[in-house]
């Protein structure tokens, strides 16, 4: 299994994952011309997706969806909940589900879980092949216990490390923005996302990925490092990802 990223952060944000010849893209927040050079950049054709995932309906997840699988005849995943609340629902094939449903797509297996963001019913996923187990959690202002358990034991995880607390508060947004950024169901701090991975079982992670990050209210350095003192570990395999370089492919062996 591997998976790259096309981009990640408020300007838009979408993961490939694949495995045993099945690919999958899991969000498309890019305009369909970007999403098509973005994946070119990865050495992907659009045409070659059997499915894109939905974590939920903000425009940075959702809005390049629909043109992208009008054009290509790619199967849409989501929630009943983000169904519900996504205007632009003209596409081939849109299959719905509930975030405790596991299902199965091609080679990989598929587990959303909920997360607690201010939208209609969000969710993140663990995607399995065999063994091998890739966690991807973002968007969620706080970390529950299910999601603790649901991200237990996986060989690589992509977090979100969205903001640090006092560059928000010292920052540019309005206070209106401010709050929903840091409350329970905004954006994980990179404290907040160190604190996940207290007591993981890090011995078994190839790759750590810190994605999200606003390009206002954080910087790489200061995610990392705060990532790298709470696991006692500096490592290559703990990176960055970029709004416009995205990441590139990191393979699960």
């Amino acid at each position: 299994m591997r998976f790259a990223m096309l981009g990640s952060g408020s300007k838009g944000n979408a993961t490939l994952v694949e495995a045993g010849g099945t690919r999958i893209l899991i969000d498309c927040g890019f305009g369909l011309a970007e999403t098509e050079q973005r994946l070119q950049r990865l050495g992907v054709e659009p045409k070659a997706l059997d499915a894109i995932l939905v974590t939920h309906e903000h425009g940075d997840h959702l809005g390049g969806v629909a043109r992208l699988a009008r054009r290509h005849r790619i199967p849409v995943w989501m929630t009943h909940g983000s169904y519900a609340a996504w205007r632009d629902r003209a596409v081939p094939h849109a299959l719905r589900f509930s975030p405790h449903q596991r299902f199965r797509i091609g080679a990989l297996d598929v587990q959303p879980y909920p997360v607690p963001h201010d939208a209609r019913e969000p969710c993140q996923y663990v995607i399995a092949a065999g063994t091998r187990r890739l966690g991807i959690l973002s968007d969620a202002g706080h970390i529950t216990p299910h999601m603790r358990a649901m991200l237990a034991d996986c060989d690589a995880l992509m977090l979100e490390c969205n903001h640090d607390p006092q560059m928000l508060a010292d920052g540019p947004y309005p206070d209106a923005l401010k709050r929903r950024v840091g409350g329970s169901r905004g954006h994980l701090s990179n404290a907040q996302a160190a604190s996940l991975l207290e007591g993981y079982p890090v011995s078994r992670l190839q790759h750590l990925v810190l994605t999200h990050l606003s390009e206002t209210n954080n910087c790489p350095q200061l995610a990392r490092r705060v990532v790298v003192e709470a696991i006692e570990t500096d490592a290559p395999w703990i990176v960055c990802a970029q709004q416009d370089a995205g990441l590139d492919w990191r393979e699960l062996v």
